[in-house]
């Protein structure tokens, strides 16, 4: 099999028409996030030994939140922070800007999993959304947060069913369920003449420009003291005597204790790398739209939208009035291998174009400014999993599957309640005590993710029919998503 072999979606779309492929050729190959005039300078490597009492690996949101919150809960704690490209690089300074209270992939998820504790599991997200919007306003983070929240929108007969039956679920289960919207109203919101239902959650979701925010972190850290070092790459981890050691390319770290916030990348701690799958999400982003174009398609209130197909499309505006439009295409490589070369896929992006002028035909003429893609860290179960290695002094939270904008602040704290070898109300969780299934090794796991993207789509044209391929998936609980 060759080495760059890949699985992936694109629905069997037709060829995009020219107006589509005419609207992204000047788009800039980098993500629009990332491409900002106040991209803070990149600090220096670590070179030589570093000691401390906490050392987190990796700069990213999970990184960066278990840093800070370890100083805010003792500020005499020494933290040691090591990132292997700059602050922010991966996919938190790659993704949609969508910072969500569920910590469970969504209500439906979370009710197959842990029936029980999802009263507590909604409880504990929608606290955690709070606290990260109380953070950004304690610190001064200048990110765009704003509460909007977010519209899943039916795009097809059977999808509006699924969204009535959301709605029921919720109230079953004693939460506050979604507004639902029907065909009038939602298009009152956001006008497409592909939608045809929505379900509005007014709250439980905030648009945020994403690296900002990782930069902002990363400024509060280094305030409360944390010693910060980009472009130092974690090479090995391993015991010696009381300590933990991880080497760096320059130097090397003797920590007391280690948070693991490495997500799609191969984990520090060899057994947990089959619980993760990489896999690649891309989007685009135009140029902002003039006072016509906005009012051509209504979206005043500036809600993330996000359509509810297994191969769905997420989009927000950003605060210059620009769209992002990204997701669709699911592409994992074989062996789950993470370069900078799989970032871009113009298959993908010619893909995103065309569905983009068909949800919006009222934009003819809109070019795209910027194109990007960057991994996932999905796991079989769609939401993150924790754990602990070397005695409890090493821990873990990984799996994200798309939701980490949000749920990683909650897994800074479950990552720091491990250390500390403390039963919280986070510890006591099923959803935190278990682990996803892994997947199956190559070329098993290669073959069953295509099968089962393939799967998907066909359910996607067939009225949301699962064939027996995805009916055996859920009964065991082994997914695949982004």
């Amino acid at each position: 099999m060759a080495t760059d072999a890949m699985s992936r979606i694109s629905g069997g779309d037709s060829a995009p028409g020219p107006s589509a492929l005419k609207a992204l050729a000047d788009a800039a190959y980098r993500p629009y996030w990332l491409d900002d005039p106040g991209r803070p300078r990149p600090r220096p490597a670590l070179v030589g030994e570093e000691r401390c009492d906490l050392l987190v690996v990796g700069g990213g949101y999970s990184g960066l939140w278990t840093a800070l919150i370890a100083k805010e809960r003792d500020p005499d704690r020494e933290v040691v922070l090591v990132e292997g490209q700059e602050i922010g690089w991966a996919a938190s300074g790659r993704n949609g800007g969508f910072c969500a209270a569920s910590l469970t992939h969504g209500l439906g998820n979370g009710a197959a999993r842990w029936p029980d504790e999802l009263a507590e599991l909604e409880r504990l997200g929608h606290r955690n959304l709070d606290a990260i919007e109380s953070a950004v306003e304690r610190y001064g983070i200048d990110c765009d947060f704003e509460r909007t929240g977010e519209i899943d929108v039916a795009t097809a007969p059977h999808q509006v069913a699924e969204l009535r039956e959301t709605v029921e679920q919720a109230g079953a289960l004693g939460l506050e369920p979604p507004e639902f919207l029907d065909r009038d109203a939602v298009r009152a919101e956001v006008d497409s003449p592909t939608f045809l239902a929505g379900l509005w959650d007014r709250r439980g979701v905030a648009m945020v420009h994403p690296a900002r925010l990782a930069w902002g972190l990363a400024r509060a850290c280094a305030e409360l003291g944390v010693r910060i070092y980009e472009h130092t790459p974690a090479e090995r981890l391993a015991s010696t005597g009381p300590a933990m050691a991880v080497r760096t390319p320059y130097g090397r770290v003797r920590a007391r204790e280690v948070a693991l916030a490495t997500n799609a990348f191969p984990a520090l701690v060899r057994r947990v790398r089959p619980y993760i799958a990489p896999v690649y999400d891309h989007a685009l982003m135009t140029e902002p739209l003039t006072e016509e174009q906005l009012d051509a398609i209504g979206w005043r209130r500036r809600q993330g939208l996000s359509d509810t197909a297994n191969h769905f499309h997420y989009f927000r505006l950003t605060a210059d009035r620009r769209i992002l439009w990204g997701g669709y295409d699911i592409i994992y490589r074989y062996g789950g291998r993470v370069r900078a070369e799989y970032d871009h896929h113009p298959a993908t992006y010619r893909t995103l174009a065309q569905h983009f002028f068909q949800c919006f035909p009222q934009l003819e003429g809109v070019r795209f400014s910027h194109a990007w893609g960057g991994a996932i860290d999905t796991c079989s179960r769609f939401s993150a999993f924790f754990g602990s290695a070397h005695g409890g002094r090493v821990t873990y939270a990984l799996g994200y599957t798309g939701l980490g904008v949000g749920a990683t602040r909650f897994g800074a704290e479950v990552m720091l309640d491990l250390l500390a070898g403390e039963r919280t109300e986070r510890t006591r969780l099923e959803m935190v005590r278990s682990k996803p299934l892994p997947f199956p090794p190559e070329p098993v796991r290669w073959a069953g993710i295509g099968i089962t993207q393939w799967s998907m789509t066909r359910a996607d044209e067939n009225g949301g029919r699962r064939n027996l391929w995805l009916k055996a998936m859920d009964k065991v609980g082994l997914g695949f998503d982004s």
